[in-house]
């Protein structure tokens, strides 16, 4: 069975990239598992920090385990490089534990497209540090981020 394609589709422009990332980031910042899935390939291949999954049901379970403990996830990423079907992007997410102490975690990734548009690999590097209160920098009530709030280079970070 064919998948249908989930566009933009490579090859990237400037542009497609952009909207690429920012889909990625909405659909992340739903924090629903099973529909983020379903931008990967049946067969996707990742590394997330320490940990190697394949396929969308190992997909699920790593996302559901990650927000059950990342509370109030907020995300921002942003397109570092392009080519014609491979975008590295950086990140950065705010979260809490289920103690309450904040966290503000850095990273990289990056994402390798097969010609419907889906993500066949995704290797991301991840640095967490733990910030207070006072030192958030994402404010959005949960979901989309807002059009109108920065992003990372408009922020500084």
């Amino acid at each position: 069975m064919t998948e249908a394609p989930r566009p933009p589709l490579p090859p990237f422009t400037p542009e497609t990239a952009a909207k690429k990332a920012r889909l990625a980031e909405d659909a992340w910042n739903g924090r629903d598992p099973v529909r983020v899935s379903l931008a990967y390939t049946p067969d996707s291949q990742w590394r997330n920090r320490h940990e190697f999954l394949r396929g969308r049901e190992q997909i699920v379970t790593f996302l559901t385990r990650k927000w059950a403990s990342e509370l109030e996830y907020r995300l921002i990423k942003e397109v570092w490089a392009f080519t014609e079907n491979r975008i590295a992007a950086r990140f950065a997410y705010e979260w809490h534990n289920a103690e309450g102490a904040w966290f503000r975690s850095y990273g990289n990734e990056q994402w390798e497209f097969d010609t419907n548009g889906l993500m066949a690999r995704r290797i991301a590097s991840i640095n967490d540090l733990s910030i207070s209160p006072d030192q958030r920098l994402f404010h959005w009530p949960q979901g989309r981020r807002p059009d109108d709030h920065p992003g990372l280079s408009e922020i500084g970070l």
